[in-house]
């Protein structure tokens, strides 16, 4: 569901330019193939704060096309896409997070902040609190 896929161009410069069909405000680069996805998660989580800035929707992935490259989000991204998709929805804001859950703004800010780090069950409690269930599955890879 947020399993985006990235392509790699060739740059004018040595190295590849990188880029998301689903995330157009996702604007990477590599000094190789190796060095771009090793960053592409940081250049994804800075496009999705992007959407909260602006106050807008997360997309979901679409399947990748031949020759991009899936890069597999960690739990707590994906739960805060989903906290702030859910909020969206529900057409609520920040403050209104906080009054909901009774916490300081800074935590509440934290709970969709994609560069700061969140414990999952505080994303848990917030989904909960949105009427929204965390489940967790494995999968091989």
């Amino acid at each position: 569901m947020y399993d985006y896929a990235i392509r790699f161009e060739a740059d004018d410069k040595p190295g590849l330019a990188v880029f998301c069909r689903d995330l157009p405000e996702y604007n990477g680069y590599g000094d190789d193939e190796e060095h771009a996805v090793s960053e592409a998660l940081d250049v994804i989580e800075t496009a999705l704060s992007i959407y909260v800035d602006q106050r807008r929707a997360i997309p979901s992935a679409t399947p990748p096309e031949p020759g991009e490259r899936v890069i597999h989000l960690p739990v707590g991204t994906v739960a805060k896409i989903e906290l702030w998709n859910t909020m969206m929805e529900l057409d609520m804001r920040k403050a209104d997070l906080r009054k909901l859950l009774g916490v300081a703004q800074t935590t509440s800010d934290r709970l969709v902040d994609f560069l700061h780090p969140t414990k999952i069950d505080a994303l848990e409690s917030a989904l909960a609190a949105l009427g929204k269930r965390l489940v967790v599955s494995v999968e091989p890879t």
